[in-house]
C-alpha cells in the first residue's frame, strides 16, 4: 500500500486504472448520486446498481464477495440508510458487513489528500458481528471488492483495503459509481 500515491508514487492515470468508477462525479450523474445520497431517493439504487455491475465487470469477475464502505452508526441513523450498501447489493455478489466505522470522521468534501488520509486513519475496523465463518468463506485469501458511491482522493478506500488486506484478503479491488476530480492545492 502506498502512503501517498498521488503525491508522486504513482501517476494519476494508474491510481484511476487500479481503482474503477463508472463515471466522472460531475454534470448527470453528480446530480443523480446527489438526490440518491442526499434526498433518500433509494429507488436509484437500482439502476445505479445496474450501471456498477455492467460496467465493473472485471472488477467483479472472480470476486468471492462485495464489501460496502460502512458509516458511521450515528450518520447511518441519521440518513436512514448506507448507500454504498444499497449499491453492493445490486452488483449480483455476495455481500459481506465486514468492516465497522469506528470513529465519526469530518466530512471529506474540501479536505486535501494528505487530510482526508489523517482524517480516516484508524477509523474502520474489521466488525465485531462479522461470523468467522464468513470471514474464512469470503475474505480469507479472497478477492474481495469494496464498493462506495464516490472516490477522490481514495483515502477512504485505502484505510478500507488495509482493514480488510489484514483480515487476510488475498486482493482488495474498488468499485464506485463515480470519481471526483482532483484539485491540487
Amino acid at each position: 500500500m502506498l502512503d501517498a500515491p498521488l503525491e508522486g508514487a504513482v501517476c494519476g492515470q494508474c491510481w484511476t486504472a487500479a481503482h474503477f468508477a463508472a463515471g466522472n462525479y460531475d454534470g448527470a450523474l453528480r446530480d443523480i448520486i446527489h438526490a440518491f445520497k442526499y434526498e433518500g431517493r433509494r429507488s436509484l439504487a437500482v439502476r445505479l446498481g445496474a450501471m456498477l455491475r455492467e460496467s465493473g465487470a472485471d472488477v467483479l469477475r472472480d470476486a468471492a464477495c462485495v464489501v460496502p464502505v460502512p458509516l458511521h452508526p450515528w450518520k447511518r441513523l441519521r440518513r436512514g440508510f448506507n448507500q454504498a450498501s444499497d449499491l453492493a447489493h445490486r452488483v449480483g455478489l455476495p455481500v459481506v458487513h465486514a468492516l465497522w466505522r469506528v470513529h465519526a470522521t469530518s466530512a471529506q468534501q474540501g479536505l486535501t489528500a494528505t487530510a482526508r488520509r489523517r482524517n480516516v486513519r484508524g477509523a474502520f475496523r474489521l466488525s465485531p458481528w462479522l461470523p468467522r465463518a464468513a470471514r474464512d468463506r469470503c475474505i480469507e485469501d479472497r478477492i474481495v471488492v469494496l464498493i462506495d458511491d464516490v472516490r477522490t482522493t481514495g483515502a477512504t478506500l485505502e484505510a478500507c483495503s488495509e482493514v480488510l488486506t489484514n483480515a487476510g484478503a488475498r486482493e482488495v479491488r474498488t468499485l464506485t459509481l463515480a470519481r471526483a476530480a482532483l484539485h491540487h492545492r
